[in-house]
Formats: C-alpha cells, structure tokens, sequence
C-alpha cells in the first residue's frame, strides 16, 4: 500500500505533514475507490467546488453550530481535492485541462470564503459600508492568488529537479503559449488562456530563476547531472519546510479555523493581507537569491574545467 499511496503523489518530497498524514491519505483510500466506478478527476474537481463554496456561507453567520459545518466542509472539499490529482494518477489520466481546473476550484472556495467573511465583517460593524469590506475581501483574493500562483511554481520547479517525469508539469512560457495557439477555439482554449497568463506572472515574478533556467539548459540541455539535482533540491526543501508551506492551503486554514470560531474575522485579513505576503516576499527574496547563487557556482564550475 506504501508504495500505490507514494504512487499517487507527486512527490513525498513537495507533501506537508498534515497532507501526508491527513488529508493524502483519506483522498488515496477515496481515488482506489473511484477507481472501477467511472467516476473521473474533473467530476470530483466539480463537487468540491461546491463543497467549498458552501464552506464560505456556512462561515458568514455567527453561529458556531453553522461555522463547524462550514470548517467540515472546507475540509472535505481538501480531501477531494486531494484524491481528483491522486486517482488522475493511479488511473493514468492526467489532462492539463484538469490541472488548471483543480486549480481553479481552489480559488473559488476562497473567493467564496473571504466573501462570507466580509458579510460577516459587515454585520460586526454595521456602520462602514459594505464595498469596504468587498474592498478587504477582493485584497485577500488577490494576494491569496498571488501566493499560490508562487507556491505552485516552486513546488512544481522542484519537481522539475527530482526527474524528468515527476517535474513533467513544469513549463517554459515559451512552451505554454505555444500550446495555447495549438488548441482549437472553445472552453479549453479559454482554460488554457488562463493557465497562461498564470505561467506569465510566475517568470517574470523569478528573473532569477529563470537566469538559472536558461543557465543550465545552455551548459546540459534535458540532461542535468543528479549531483546538480540533489544539490538544488536540499537548498529548495530547506525554504518550502521554512517558508512556503506556510503559504499553502494548511499554512492559512489553521488560522481561518481559529478566527472563525473565535469570531475575530478581522484578524483572518490582517494574516492574509499582511502577514502571508511578508512571507512571500521573504521566500521569494530568499530563492531568488538561492537561484542567482546557482548561477555563480554553475559557472564557476564551468570555468574551472
């Protein structure tokens, strides 16, 4: 079973405790039984949509019977989550299409979530006006989607570094807009361009990084050496253990659970707006400069030879 289980992840690597001992392993026993049933990935990415969204009503009252309901469901629609890219992958059927909507489903949970909150917010100080608190709630959207956009690209960068089969996901903008411009006109054109514009933001966000890139397909084209591997990936797990697993889904629900059953909501968009995007910014500093020393050693190397 150990074996399917790591089968059914990305990485062990790229996994948090929570996830691993958590939410991974009740979406596994949930995709080995979806398996024979015809039930695919994007069905599931659809129901937790849904499951998610009423998670950001439930938290709009001030009812701790109704916001447990609400914690219940943000937490089932994680697990579901989960076990849509964990079934993908023990069934052999991943799609770029089903990625992009997998991460989309994220998003909307916790558009719906801030927007509950702002209600909430609403409610509790009745004398602003409500476009104040949409104002607070579209910030907190706004750099919660900047944060996964960065989240997901170190996370799939390092992929890219363990093998070339486990980092398949990772692309070149050159090779996603190339893509785009290949899909006929439709929805999963639409899908793509979105998918697009979020590849788009994460290099330019990296001119390190992407320096890097271009630096070791110039010296080793597809074939980077292992030793070069190992080396990125123990600097890239010392920063996502430190830093950006604080950015991800577990790093902000703990914070949401507390603020929401405490009613402090207010504290919820302080954490979101303030203190997640000081850790942004000192995990992207960090790897930037991680990248850009790279570099250096790289060519060090290469001029020594």
């Amino acid at each position: 079973m150990n074996k399917e289980y790591e089968a059914s992840l990305k990485s062990i690597e790229t996994e948090n405790v929570i996830d691993k001992l958590f939410y991974r392993r009740i979406g596994f026993v949930l995709a080995r039984q979806l398996m024979e049933t015809g039930v695919t990935p994007n069905m599931i990415t659809v129901v937790s949509i849904f499951v998610g969204v009423a998670a950001g009503v439930l938290f709009y009252p001030d009812n701790l019977g109704y916001n447990l309901c609400g914690i219940l469901c943000l937490v089932i629609a994680n697990i579901l989550d989960c076990a849509d890219g964990q079934l993908a992958r023990l069934a052999g059927i991943k799609s770029e299409i089903g990625r992009i909507l997998d991460g989309v489903a994220g998003d909307i949970w916790f558009l719906a979530i801030y927007l509950g909150l702002a209600f909430r917010l609403h409610d509790m100080y009745a004398g602003y006006d409500l476009c104040l608190f949409i104002g607070i709630a579209l910030l907190s959207g706004f750099s919660h989607l900047f944060q996964a956009n960065i989240t997901d690209y170190y996370k799939t960068l390092h992929l890219f570094f363990i093998s070339k089969d486990k980092g398949a996901e990772f692309q070149t903008a050159e090779e996603v807009i190339a893509k785009h411009k290949a899909f006929k006109p439709g929805l999963n054109k639409v899908f793509f361009l979105l998918y697009r514009w979020y590849t788009l933001a994460q290099v330019n966000a990296t001119p390190s990084l992407q320096q890097m890139l271009h630096s070791l397909k110039t010296r080793y084209g597809d074939n980077i050496p292992e030793t070069v591997r190992l080396s990125f990936r123990r600097q890239s797990l010392r920063l996502m253990t430190n830093y950006v697993d604080l950015l991800t889904f577990n790093g902000r629900t703990i914070i949401l659970f507390i603020v929401v059953l405490t009613g402090y909501v207010q504290v919820y968009f302080l954490y979101e707006i303030v203190v997640l995007n000081i850790v942004l910014a000192i995990a992207m500093r960090k790897h930037e400069k991680m990248c850009a020393a790279f570099v250096v050693k790289q060519e060090n190397e290469k001029n020594s030879y």
